[in-house]
């Protein structure tokens, strides 16, 4: 009666994080401290309260699938001035599409996506090993079989889609890449993305790039793949970015973000959500729309991430592996049994963290790359992240 391919979702992180935790207790008197989840905690940029207030009226109507013309524009004009794209590149009413955030389009994105056989088999999905949780489900609820690409430390964080053999990249249909990098930070450069697009297209498979961290950098913006598509003359066939307004502008409970790329993809996503998706109320595309045009905020968000860097690098610089992250607000620390850590440190030190194995899988070919690891968010104020980042070096 009911569909098999539920049964093989994963259980999410923060489930497995309860289930370990359960029947520890933090210490007594000590104010726990969460870093486990990536929820940006710096105030959202204070205009977005009065634009909603001032368009409050529009709740009364239906909110278009495809958005307003004001959003699109927004969108098609912050990604022209953030990648330096050629101007006339992104036409906003076909290369833009709104989302009710960017992890409702990375998931129904795959259901456009993945077709019934790819080269006589299954389809595949290629998908980073770590990953975002929702790239897996996604791929099995469209039908295909995950294929993890492992993203270790001597490869920089990068998997290696270029090394597969002919016959997987014959059936693969769909490859998830992320950039700057959930867990790790790593950033592709321009090259890494210019030869993943080729693959793409040389194979025939839809590339969907999650690059909603991209605002949150320690020194260089983070290229990006439609800059990749621009400097191979401009085409954006098989390219889907998704953009989100949760971590660029601290808004994650706006549900706010995009896609944008290849328009034939774009035309048929739209043609899905009119069916399941969820669209934003107008006054949300209204303060969307104000957020994209706005950087300042942007730049004042991105200068604390940095300044927390730097507790960070004197705290625990020389210690559990730790580096700078090129992007991203997230550490990745080797400390040799991650779920281990995660119950010390909560039990110890009353800090709630990660361990990077809930964010992998076994990928059969040296074992699950997060067991080792444990991902600390740095989403909180200066003085909570000092404190928090000083109960992690004084109990591991």
């Amino acid at each position: 009666m009911l569909n098999p391919r539920i049964d093989g979702l994963p259980d999410y992180p923060f489930a497995r994080l309860r289930q370990l935790l359960d029947g520890i207790a933090p210490p007594a008197g000590l104010e726990p401290v969460t870093m486990s989840i990536g929820e940006p905690r710096h105030p959202p940029p204070a205009f977005v309260g009065r634009v909603l207030h001032d368009h409050r009226d529009r709740y009364g109507s239906y909110p278009p699938i495809a958005g307003t013309p004001g959003f699109r524009a927004a969108a098609a004009a912050w990604l022209e001035r953030r990648y330096d794209l050629p101007e006339g590149m992104i036409e906003a009413d076909r290369h833009v599409l709104p989302l009710n955030g960017t992890r409702e389009g990375l998931f129904m994105a795959a259901l456009v996506a993945v077709p019934e056989e790819k080269a006589g088999g299954r389809p595949l999905a290629l998908i980073p090993n770590p990953f975002y949780q929702c790239y897996f489900g996604a791929a099995l609820a469209a039908g295909a079989e995950p294929r993890l690409l492992p993203a270790r430390a001597g490869d920089g964080f990068l998997p290696d889609f270029a090394g597969l053999d002919e016959a997987v990249l014959a059936r693969t249909a769909v490859a998830y890449f992320c950039t700057p990098a959930n867990p790790q930070g790593a950033v592709a450069d321009l090259a890494y993305l210019c030869d993943l697009v080729g693959l793409a297209r040389t194979h025939g498979f839809a590339l969907l790039v999650d690059e909603c961290y991209a605002e949150i950098y320690d020194r260089d913006p983070p290229p990006g793949t439609l800059a990749a598509c621009a400097a191979l003359g401009g085409d954006m066939s098989n390219v889907l970015v998704f953009h989100s307004l949760s971590k660029r502008s601290n808004l994650p409970g706006l549900r706010s973000g995009f896609a944008a790329g290849d328009p034939d993809l774009v035309a048929r996503f739209l043609k899905l959500r009119s069916y399941g998706g969820a669209p934003s109320p107008l006054p949300v595309y209204e303060a969307a729309a104000a957020a994209w045009r706005d950087e300042r905020h942007v730049e004042a968000s991105r200068a604390r991430y940095r300044r927390k860097l730097d507790l960070a690098e004197d705290r625990l610089g020389g210690r559990f592996g730790f580096y700078r992250p090129a992007g991203g607000f997230f550490l990745w620390l080797d400390v040799g049994d991650g779920e281990a850590a995660a119950r010390r440190l909560w039990s110890a030190a009353g800090v709630k963290a990660l361990p990077g194995a809930y964010l992998a899988r076994d990928d059969g070919d040296g074992g699950n790359p997060g067991a080792s690891y444990l991902r600390l968010a740095l989403v909180d104020d200066e003085a909570t992240t000092a404190e928090a980042l000083d109960r992690v070096r004084a109990h591991l």
